[in-house]
């Protein structure tokens, strides 16, 4: 629905303004033409993120055999805060296991797969997953992951009060709140300001203006994940 609002204004912004009766086989033409190149616009990228989730759902059967019955979708194609698709991005999908059955109910472990793209990984000939790194966190690797971020992003230390706040809280563009309250806020830095953790052996995290960034050891790319994007991430695993 989204996408058809989209193309519809799109169309109204592209029509020449114009009272003039004789205009309006020409306006309804460029209107139409418009209407062709959003549409073929959204089918492409409906078609890389469709590729980009059946091979996540490859890497998961060929890389983790524990995972028997599960749901694949995906939480955001274009993560990144940059707006350049071929660029370093980081594409995230949920992932819920349940129990089978008829009609089964997504009740079991949460865990959301990161795909980490680099430079090329979209080329004349579509997508190149050859370009990409994938990372598999649970809920309690993510909570890890947050308290660190928190650590660099905050004047709050302790470990134990990040941890407490983060998982009966929501993460928010200012800091961490708990029932409506900011009880940890974020400093406020500039765009051009990095504060920097040496999280584990793959990655340091920043915090940059209202961004978490991944710095990939492996490829020494620096991908910025938009709030929002931490924000979905985050209620995916605790909504409440």
């Amino acid at each position: 629905m989204k996408k058809f609002t989209l193309v519809i204004i799109t169309i109204m912004l592209l029509m020449p303004k114009q009272s003039d009766a004789q205009n309006t086989g020409a306006a309804v033409a460029a209107a139409g033409a418009a209407a062709l190149v959003i549409g073929a616009a959204i089918m492409a990228h409906d078609n890389m993120e469709e590729r980009a989730e059946l091979t996540a759902t490859q890497w998961i059967i060929a890389n983790h055999p524990e995972l028997k019955s599960f749901s694949l979708k995906t939480l955001d194609f274009d993560g990144k805060k940059a707006k350049d698709m071929s660029s370093v991005s980081v594409i995230t999908f949920k992932i819920q296991e349940f129990n089978p059955s008829d009609n089964p109910v997504l009740d079991g472990k949460k865990q959301v797969l990161f795909c980490f793209t680099s430079n090329g990984w979209i080329n004349d000939q579509g997508i190149d997953f050859s370009r990409v790194q994938w990372f598999l966190i649970d809920s309690d690797e993510w909570i890890n992951m947050m308290v660190a971020y928190s650590k660099v992003s905050s004047s709050e230390k302790n470990e134990t009060v990040i941890r407490e706040k983060l998982t009966n809280g929501t993460l928010v563009n200012k800091g961490i709140k708990v029932k409506g309250k900011t009880e940890i806020p974020f400093f406020k830095i500039e765009g051009d300001m990095y504060l920097v953790t040496d999280y584990s052996d793959e990655m340091k995290l920043i915090y940059n203006e209202k961004s978490l960034c991944f710095f990939l050891k492996k490829t020494g790319n620096l991908v910025q994940m938009g709030r929002d994007d931490v924000i979905k991430t985050h209620e995916f695993y605790f909504a409440k």
